[in-house]
């Protein structure tokens, strides 16, 4: 699929509801104490996965309509051992959150998923959950992962690498432990578990770095709104600042400071970007984006800084690669376990367009021209973040890109195609 260049960018958008968000409600939900609603799901391949997993334990989940779940909570040790392996899809969240989810269930549990998610480590979640007493398998620390529910017991890990999912992980597992489950963080990460149990009704306890959760009785959360996901609103936020004359809008954009690190990223770099209409749903910060364009200066991104904008960091690349002087990234070690190896595929697609970046063992470093990039043709090799950069770097190039395999944004983002046209002007 060619992008074609846009002059500018103008009007108001939202963007689907945030995917982190929304697989943690449909897991919560389907363990919780009565029905859940959930309004502003946010579909993609990845949370049809959750769903399909948690139907396949048992819950029953109503699609009222796109965007509306209800969800039949089965109780907090109500799930069943299901006829044969669970198929998480390409979905990296589902896998190792349900596999927290389950330490706490009776009976076999095996988790898989497609040929790239059974590429990817499970092995972080393994180690803690057998350190809990829980029995736990895997194929040289990929999937497939089995476990063997029961009785857990609580512990203190300290995160041996900066991960909201290994995070989740073992908070879950903690729900149904003996005795307090604690986590310590090398660096924050996202909170959204911390937050949707508080919002529950168990009690977390949050000391810097320091997360706990004692045994639940049980788990009730009746109405949930989700708000915008800001990994969606992102490449807009990006290409909005990179198009002289743009003047966006999008409105109802989640803003949990563990997930907005690149409006501080861009705001250094010099974008205007404005927030108003700020509010609160479900204990998760909400609010309008206003994006006029700016030009951009370099900056540096450090390690204790990517947590806060893993997924964003080729977009990051993007926004550099416009900017005057040299940019770099450094302690992202975490892109090369994603659906790629994702600082290979983000440098070797940036090539492509006629962007000066190279890679580093942790990170790259972007030598950024205040002018749009040719533009040609990548590949994103079914990654949907590599695609995404790409729709991006189509609009915000000189002759257009040609991105194979755009069909990844499609499953990860439905309507994106279809949102970028309504806010670009040729």
């Amino acid at each position: 699929m060619k992008i074609e260049p846009a002059s500018s960018l103008h009007g108001h958008i939202a963007v689907p509801g945030d995917k982190s968000i929304s697989h943690r409600a449909v897991l919560l939900g389907a363990i919780a104490d009565g029905e859940t609603t959930v309004r502003g799901f946010g579909r993609s391949g990845d949370t049809e996965a959750t769903i399909a997993a948690m139907r396949g334990l048992g819950a029953t989940v109503h699609e009222d309509d796109v965007d509306t779940l209800r969800i039949e909570g089965a109780g907090l040790r109500g799930l069943r051992e299901p006829d044969g392996p669970l198929d998480c899809g390409n979905s990296g969240t589902t896998i190792r959150l349900l596999a927290g989810v389950l330490a706490g269930q009776r009976g076999r549990f095996e988790l898989t998923g497609d040929e790239s998610l059974r590429r990817r480590p499970v092995d972080r979640i393994a180690e803690p959950l057998a350190q809990m007493g829980i029995g736990v398998e895997t194929s040289d620390g990929l999937p497939p992962l089995v476990i063997e529910g029961g009785e857990p017991r609580g512990i203190r890990y300290e995160l041996p690498v900066a991960s909201a999912q290994v995070k989740s992980c073992v908070l879950l597992a903690g729900l149904f432990a003996e005795g307090r489950t604690t986590v310590v963080e090398p660096l924050p990460t996202r909170d959204h578990t911390e937050l949707m149990l508080a919002a529950a009704g168990v009690r977390v306890a949050r000391q810097q770095r320091r997360i706990s959760v004692g045994p639940a009785d049980g788990l009730r959360l009746d109405e949930l709104v989700v708000p915008g996901d800001f990994s969606a609103a992102a490449p807009f936020v990006v290409a909005a600042t990179l198009l002289p004359g743009s003047e966006l809008t999008i409105h109802g954009v989640g803003l949990n400071p563990r997930r907005t690190g690149l409006l501080d990223v861009l705001a250094r770099m010099g974008a205007r970007i404005t927030i108003f209409n700020r509010h609160q749903s479900g204990g998760e910060p909400v609010g309008d984006l206003e994006v006029r364009s700016a030009e951009l200066t370099a900056t540096s991104v450090t390690a204790s800084e990517v947590p806060l904008l893993v997924d964003e960091l080729p977009l990051f690349a993007l926004a550099a690669a416009c900017a005057r002087g040299e940019s770099t990234v450094w302690g992202a070690e975490e892109l090369r376990v994603k659906e790629t190896d994702r600082i290979e595929t983000m440098t070797n697609s940036l090539r492509a367009l006629g962007v000066r970046v190279t890679p580093r063992d942790d990170g790259f470093w972007v030598r950024g021209v205040p002018t749009r990039p040719k533009g040609g043709r990548m590949a994103s090799h079914g990654d949907h973040r590599i695609a995404i950069l790409g729709a991006a770097a189509g609009l915000v190039s000189r002759e257009g890109v040609d991105v194979q395999d755009a069909e990844a944004v499609a499953v990860s983002f439905p309507g994106f195609f279809e949102l970028l046209h309504s806010v670009t002007q040729r």
